[in-house]
């Protein structure tokens, strides 16, 4: 006890330093940033990781893909150390994100020539099988216990409803791309929960609009609507949020671009979730995976940087304000000739647009997680802090010091020791009795036994 005491003194001393925005509970959900070549084959990719975390997130999205990580056929597919794989970038990308207190989620798509007989990248393996192994030697090597670091949060697939990625999506005029993806997603579920049993998994990644039918000449899309409703009659799907792109139709449209559902940008996001509850019969979270606007010079039809920077404010407070919007993710964070998209928040120059500084202070009162509970019955609480799991091993003790508001209010404050999780999270009970109708903030600085601290907050909202 004396070392759990020692632990939280340590961190109730930061925690005094919290500032006034955080008595304010605005709904909480992770924020993040999906951008490869800044973040895992830039030379300053370190110098960006460390920036992003300044902004507020605490998410990188980053693409597992199979053909570039196994571009031959591993001899042992199991094994991760097999020399077929290619894992360096993604491994010191996993590995160093919790240095700067961010989550890894990985997106698992593409296939080797290999597995399909000499095609391209969209075309389906010929053996499931070949699927389920790489994705269970992924969610393995980073599940936590291995040495490698921690991926807790994946999803299958990128854009699955449109032919660029995905082919067939028409067997003459039947729809079959929903059929072809179900088949890709219970192969790739079944290796990463296999390696990871305590993983979240988000099904779709599609992309926000589609034909619905196939045009001679275009190349085959299905709109996320009709690709949901299909997908739902698929049996055996299990998944824990839905991952989508809702983009506008042209880079210079603004957040709320109204288009025709079933097409879905953030206009027409609402519907979406009603016939998500409605296919699969619960309430389903979304995952907004990628989302952003380029700017003029880089992208010609793009937007000027201070229109970048009230669309971004605009987009995330829109985000916010759906309670069934559980992550963000901005798409790229910086320009670079390794990305032809022009949406970051630097230049390729180095030097910062208007909206690094709209979405940072955004961001940073967004950034957690939010919750319900019982009135009446004190509610566990379960924060991440991936910057003490780099220093500490699933089973340590961690010290924790919280303070619960309620609005401007305080409710409780204690010192408590929590144990630190394989997916980097702790959870503890705040000692007090919410009330129907309220929300809740709750802050916590936990710190692990060599001093390490991390400052975590989350809202919980009373029905």
């Amino acid at each position: 006890m004396l070392r759990a005491t020692r632990f939280a003194l340590i961190a109730f001393t930061a925690l005094l330093a919290i500032p006034a925005a955080a008595a304010h509970a605005a709904p909480r959900m992770p924020i993040g940033f999906f951008d490869d070549p800044s973040f895992r084959w830039s030379p300053t990719r370190a110098d960006n990781l460390r920036s992003a975390s300044l902004t507020g997130a605490s998410v990188i999205h980053t693409t597992a893909t199979w053909p570039s990580l196994a571009p031959t056929k591993p001899a042992d597919a199991a094994n991760g150390d097999d020399p077929a794989y290619r894992l360096s970038d993604l491994d010191e990308l996993v590995f160093q994100s919790s240095l700067y207190g961010l989550r890894v989620m990985v997106n698992v798509t593409g296939t080797p020539k290999w597995a399909n007989g000499g095609k391209a990248p969209n075309v389906l393996p010929k053996r499931f099988a070949d699927l389920t192994a790489f994705t269970r030697m992924l969610a393995t090597r980073y599940n936590g216990r291995t040495g490698h670091g921690v991926v807790s949060l994946w999803s299958v697939w990128n854009e699955p409803n449109i032919q660029l990625f995905l082919t067939p999506q028409f067997a003459g005029k039947k729809i079959v791309g929903p059929a072809n993806y179900a088949k890709l997603y219970r192969a790739a579920y079944a290796g990463i929960k296999a390696g990871n049993p305590t993983a979240k998994v988000a099904i779709g990644e599609t992309s926000a609009r589609g034909r619905d039918k196939p045009l001679a000449g275009v190349s085959g899309s299905v709109a996320p609507g009709t690709f949901a409703r299909l997908l739902a009659q698929q049996k055996g799907l299990k998944f824990d949020a839905w991952a989508h792109h809702p983009y506008p139709t042209t880079p210079s449209m603004p957040p709320l671009q109204k288009v025709r559902y079933p097409n879905v940008s953030l206009s027409t996001m609402p519907n979406f979730e009603a016939d998500l509850k409605k296919f699969f019969h619960r309430s389903v979270p979304i995952w907004i995976t990628e989302y952003g606007h380029e700017t003029k010079p880089g992208e010609p039809h793009g937007v000027t940087p201070a229109k970048q920077a009230a669309y971004a404010k605009q987009a995330l407070t829109i985000a916010k304000n759906d309670p069934n919007v559980q992550m963000f993710i901005w798409f790229v964070y910086r320009d670079s000739k390794g990305n032809p998209w022009q949406s970051g928040l630097f230049a390729a120059s180095g030097a910062r647009k208007p909206a690094y500084n709209a979405f940072g202070a955004l961001a940073r009162l967004i950034d957690g997680t939010t919750s319900t509970t019982k009135a009446g019955v004190s509610p566990r609480v379960t924060m991440y802090m991936p910057y003490l799991s780099h220093y500490a091993i699933p089973g340590s003790q961690i010290g924790v010091t919280y303070s619960v508001l309620d609005g401007t209010k305080p409710m409780a404050t204690g010192q408590p020791v929590a144990t630190l999780a394989s997916d980097q999270s702790i959870t503890f009970t705040p000692v007090f009795k919410p009330v129907k109708g309220h929300t809740y903030t709750v802050t916590a600085v936990a710190n692990e036994q060599n001093g390490h601290t991390e400052r975590r907050t989350s809202v919980i909202r009373v029905p």
